[in-house]
Parts: C-alpha cells; structure tokens; sequence
C-alpha cells in the first residue's frame, strides 16, 4: 500500500512515537547550534586570530579528522553500547570543548593551537553522535518509515542551515564570534537533557562480540558497504559530493570577509541559501523519488542542476552575488534531494546488526571526503588562489552522479529491505 500523494510530512510528525519526536526536538536544537558555529569558528579565526587561508583549510579539516582517524572502529562500538547513552555522553562532551573557546578568548589565552585541538575533539563526538543517531532511528521509528523518518529530519536540518547560518552571521557581526560560540555549547547542553529523557525500550541486541572479534566485525561492515552493489555507487557519488562542495564552502569565509570585504551577516545569508535548497531538497525528495523511482532520483538531479555550480566561481558585489547564490541553492537541493534517498536507502539495505558499522563506514568515507576537500582547498587557496579553488570545485562537482548512472541504482525503484 503506497502513502498518497497529499500526505505531508507535519501531519505524519503527529503520529510519530515520543521517543522519535524527542529524538527530533534534539536534532532541530543541536542543528541550530553546529551551524551558527560552523560559521563563527571560521570567522573568529579569520578576524580575530588573522588566519592564512591555508590555516582556515586545516581548520576545517581538523573538524572532519575524527571520521577518519576513528570513523571505521566507533562503529564497532556503537554496536555494543546503549546508543542513547551514546548520544547523551556526545553531547554533553562537545558542549565542554566549545565553551573552552570563548572562555579562553575573554581570558586572552586563545591561539590556532587551541582551535585546532577543540575542532579535532568536537568531531570525535560527532562521529559517535551520528552514528548512533542513524542507527537508532530504525529502532524507534521502524524500517516501513524511515524514508518519511529521514525527510523529516533532513528537512530540519535544512531549516536549520537557514536559521542557524542566518543568525549565527547576525549574531557574529552584532555580539562577535565569542559570543555566537556560547549559544553553540547552550544548544549541545538542551539537546543532550532531551535525548536523556528517551525511555524507548530498545529491543534486546546480541553482543556483536559474539560475531567474532573485533577486527571481524570491523571487516564486516567494511564489506558490507563496499561489497554491496548498492551501496558502493552510493558511497563513491556521495563522498564525491563532499570532497567537491567542500572545497568551495571552506574557502567562502575567505572570499566573503578578506576578497570582497563583505561581512560575517553577508556570508551567513549565503550559507542559509544553501539552506533553503537543502530544505527544498528534503522536502521534494519523497514525492520525486515515488514518481520516478528511487534510483533515478540520485542521479538525474545531478545531471539537470549540477552544472549550475559553475556560476557560484563568478561571485562579486553587486548582482553577480545573486547569480553565484543561485548556483549554490541549486547545488544544495541536489544535495537535499541525495541525503534523504541515499540514508533511507542504506538504512534499509543493511540488517539491524550491522547498522552501526554500516553508518560508521559512510561516515568515514563521506565525513573523511570533507577532511579530504578542506585541505585541498587550503592547499590551493595558499599556493594558487581562491578562486581557482572554486572553479576546480564546481568542475568536479558537476560530474558527481556518474557513479551512480553507471550502477545498478541507475533505474532502483524502492529501496530493498534487510532480511
């Protein structure tokens, strides 16, 4: 039985189970706060430490490290823990090492280093925090909705890219970073009390060490992903995503404040462009994929709107800002579309038992393609310039949903379901 057309995503969020709309709450919240300091970290370090563009890319890449230094083993793991625990524990943790940021600049200690040190630690808490947020969304919501699941999520953190952005440029401009910082490590403290509250009784999994050892169980999740004539395609486009709008979003700081002398709001209302394609994406990305199928809805969007990355290159005052802004919200609803298809798709292809080192993998893979995009970026940005940077990033980038067409996804009506 097919869902209609005219369902919509706030009537379904009626029906969800407590333990999901807590699960949701958190997610909207803890959204709000990773992008109002996405922003501000950048900027804090571009105008008040006065960072290179190549120490802005390591920067960024230091944020994305952890997936690659521990993405592989914290699956492994987030198969033998409680995952909320797991959320809660991240959490709280992150909330810590972002509050160490504004203490040290209003005590006049901060430095680089100590940048570098907080962004790395703050991602190792993502790595567990996504991972078990993927992987405990089967488990509350049930395999038959995680598409909508997904959507709804998706689409939440799109809005959160809007607002989150949008304010945190406000707030970076009126308050300084410092200040926008705080909010991010209030946001981490409110989000972990709502997922401690979750009382969802999880169904009873068997140790994963009875599978084997530790090395088996990581080989095979490994296998599963990249094995898997699926989800391989699925991995190679998706990582390929990452790595190219990286290069183009890790550099946007650079041209926004130091190139065109425009503010930190200026650069937030672009970022939350991207934003509103994202939410766009999210939001269209159920009723295109049951129209056409889900395979065709991974890469045909590619194909029509990725060529439109080229004119986010072209950026300057005055309208050309427009023009690069509808490049980047066409690349975002590209994106938007490809989150919500791909997880639920990976969600649905993969048994309970591996849904943690499955999550794991992606998130090395697509994570560790964003740690891979931010150095090259600065590595271009500091020895060739900036805007060779985004031009070799609108290039790639157009050429992502190759993968994808040369696969067995290419005509994939549904998503298979786990046995």
């Amino acid at each position: 039985m097919t869902t209609t057309p005219t369902t919509t995503l706030e009537h379904q969020a009626d029906t969800w189970p407590r333990s999901f709309r807590l699960l949701y709450t958190a997610a909207l919240i803890d959204g709000v706060g990773f992008h109002i300091g996405q922003l501000a970290v950048p900027v804090l370090a571009v105008s008040l430490l006065a960072a290179s563009p190549g120490q802005v890319g390591l920067l960024g890449a230091l944020s994305t490290a952890a997936f690659l230094l521990i993405g592989l083993p914290a699956g492994v793991w987030v198969d033998r823990l409680p995952r909320r625990a797991v959320l809660v524990t991240a959490d709280l943790t992150r909330a810590a090492l972002v509050a160490s940021v504004p203490a040290a600049w209003w005590a006049g200690w901060l430095s680089m280093p100590q940048l570098y040190v907080v962004v790395l630690l703050t991602g190792v808490g993502t790595v567990f925090a996504d991972v078990s947020a993927q992987s405990y969304l089967p488990e509350l919501v049930g395999r038959d909705r995680l598409v909508a699941a997904n959507s709804l999520l998706m689409s939440t953190n799109a809005t959160m890219q809007i607002v989150g952005r949008g304010f945190g440029g406000l707030v970076v401009q009126a308050l300084t970073a410092p200040i926008a910082i705080v909010l991010d490590a209030v946001t981490f403290v409110v989000s972990g009390l709502l997922l401690a509250r979750i009382r969802a009784a999880a169904p009873h999994r068997r140790p994963a060490r009875a599978a084997g050892g530790f090395g088996r169980q990581l080989g095979a999740g490994i296998r599963h992903v990249t094995g898997n004539p699926l989800l391989r395609p699925l991995a190679i486009s998706t990582a390929s995503i990452n790595l190219t709008m990286q290069l183009t979003t890790t550099m946007l700081p650079v041209v926004f404040l130091r190139e065109l002398g425009l503010g930190a709001a200026a650069l937030g209302l672009f970022l939350g462009v991207g934003g509103i394609g994202a939410l766009l994406g999210a939001v269209t990305a159920r009723p295109l994929a049951e129209r056409i199928g889900h395979g065709r809805a991974l890469w045909l969007p590619g194909l029509l709107v990725a060529p439109l990355g080229g004119l986010v290159p072209l950026i300057d005052t005055g309208p050309m800002l427009w023009v690069a802004a509808l490049g980047w919200l066409a690349l975002a609803w590209r994106t938007g579309v490809g989150n919500v298809i791909g997880v639920s798709l990976r969600q649905g292809a993969t048994p309970d038992a591996l849904l943690g080192r499955m999550n794991a993998t992606f998130r090395f893979l697509l994570t560790g393609a964003l740690t891979i995009g931010a150095a090259l970026a600065g590595l271009l940005g500091q020895y060739v310039n900036v805007r060779t940077t985004l031009l070799v990033g609108a290039v790639a980038n157009a050429l992502t949903w190759l993968p994808v067409l040369c696969s067995p996804l290419r005509t994939l009506n549904r998503p298979p379901t786990a046995d």
